[in-house]
């Protein structure tokens, strides 16, 4: 995130009780059966020691976080000991010094000592990388490399048109479409695309006798008609859709009795479905951070 940028302040942030609440009511209401825990950096929070076993609680049928890494080791043993299954690390080079320059902080060496915490713990891990021209495209077949020698499924983010970037000269310099990402790919490696389900983000691909990889293509192939996602920022907004900064305060919500909470909580959830886009993204002036990957 670019320098400046102003972080969410505290007092506005609904509790740890009022988090889980919300995705209760989600679960019943919007029929949720998935749910990611992201930010931001959700393992900043002080609140994820209390949120995390509370989600777990619930009963839901997959959980994961995605998380930079870097508080993994201090996390680790919360994180096992929660019975989560799949863990998302974004991590963008195995170069130490563009790792601190493009992170703009944190140590490398920690987060790749958090997968292999996680991964001794057989917890499923998933590496996000967004790949930048002439910023860590030439780490692209490294990251590749790493993460096919330790079964983890490496997953390219195309660079999204939205925060600081929209309407910025920077995301056209950056951007690194799919198609550059295969075409690199194809000098080391043979690969065949596979089926994906049909609201993934990701389109998959297959190095036969390696493992698997993914594009999450936003701009080169978009996936948005079949988006079926909600997300639920920390002040209690509820956002139908990255391409819309138009989002549902739910915190009036959250203190009525129940009955009466899901019958209001419907009515939004018919507004905000409605946000998303019915092709393609357009991008948005939201950060990313506020409201979640």
């Amino acid at each position: 995130m670019p320098d400046g940028k102003r972080l969410q302040a505290a007092q506005y942030e609904l509790s740890s009780e009022e988090m889980v609440h919300a995705v209760k009511l989600l679960m019943v209401t919007a029929g949720i059966t998935k749910l990611r825990i992201t930010g931001g950096e959700p393992l900043l929070s002080p609140k994820f020691d209390e949120v995390l076993p509370g989600i777990m609680a619930l009963g839901l049928n997959d959980v994961s976080i995605t998380t930079n890494g870097q508080l993994v080791p201090r996390k680790a043993a919360l994180i096992v000991e929660s019975g989560i299954k799949r863990v998302n690390v974004s991590l963008d080079t195995l170069n130490a010094d563009d790792f601190r320059r493009i992170a703009r902080s944190g140590d490398l060496a920690s987060v790749l000592n958090g997968i292999e915490l996680l991964q001794a713990a057989d917890i499923k891990i998933k590496v996000n990388m967004v790949p930048m021209r002439q910023v860590n495209d030439d780490q692209i077949l490294p990251m590749l490399d790493y993460c096919m020698a330790r079964g983890i499924e490496l997953r390219f983010i195309e660079l999204m048109s939205m925060g600081h970037l929209k309407n910025s000269s920077v995301y056209h310099t950056q951007f690194f479409g799919m198609q550059d990402i295969l075409d690199l790919i194809a000098t080391r490696y043979e690969f065949e695309r596979t089926d994906a389900p049909f609201d993934s983000t990701a389109a998959r691909f297959k190095i036969p006798g390696s493992g698997t990889f993914g594009v999450i293509a936003n701009e080169s192939e978009p996936f948005c008609s079949a988006c079926s996602r909600l997300r639920l920022s920390s002040n209690g907004h509820l956002y139908g859709c990255l391409s819309n900064a138009k989002s549902y305060d739910l915190q009036d919500v959250l203190e009525l009795p129940e009955a009466l909470a899901i019958a209001k909580l419907q009515s939004i959830l018919v507004s905000a479905l409605a946000d998303k886009q019915p092709v393609s993204f357009r991008g948005e002036v939201t950060v990313m951070k506020f409201i979640g990957g």
